[in-house]
This record gives C-alpha cells, structure tokens and sequence, in this order.
C-alpha cells in the first residue's frame, strides 16, 4: 500500500500574540485495506485534536495531504527548528 512514509510535523509559533501551535499529517493503512489521512493540531504541550479521512486510493489521500499542507505554509506554519529538536531531545 503505502510505498513511501508520509509524516509531517509543522508549528507556528508567534510570541507576541502568544501563539504556540502544531499541526500532523499523516498517511496510515486502515484494517480494512484502505488509506486514511489522520491530521492533529492544537497547542503545543496538548494533545489537540484529531481528524481522520478515508479514502479508496492513496492518490486520493496525497492530493489531501500536499492541499492542506499548503494551507497550513501560506498560514505560517513551519518545520521545527533544530534548537527544538535539542532541547526536546534534552527533556527526554
């Protein structure tokens, strides 16, 4: 089914307006042998919320990804920065 892992992880982050954002996209095969995109977003250090779309063909759920994707961009979100990654890395 899924030829090639699709994982996003992006974040907007505006401290002036006390914004602190995430949002996942992510690519999954159902039970039954469909594709299901599964997207999550709230604040950063919550669990946010979850929706999930499913789809006969994993064309159909790419085409979903790379839309909201470039929703998400045009909006401000962005991959984490490196400095993130370490200091997440140090709470571990």
């Amino acid at each position: 089914m899924n030829a090639q892992p699709y994982r996003l992880y992006i974040e907007r982050r505006d401290p002036a307006r006390n914004m602190a954002r995430f949002y996942v996209l992510s690519i999954e095969p159902t039970l039954f042998g469909e594709t299901r995109l599964v997207r999550r977003w709230g604040r950063i250090g919550t669990h946010g919320r979850m929706m999930q779309h499913s789809f006969a063909k994993e064309d159909e759920a790419v085409e979903l990804f790379l839309e909201v994707l470039r929703v998400r961009r045009n909006r401000g979100y962005r991959p984490r920065s490196p400095a993130r990654h370490e200091d997440a890395a140090r709470l571990d």
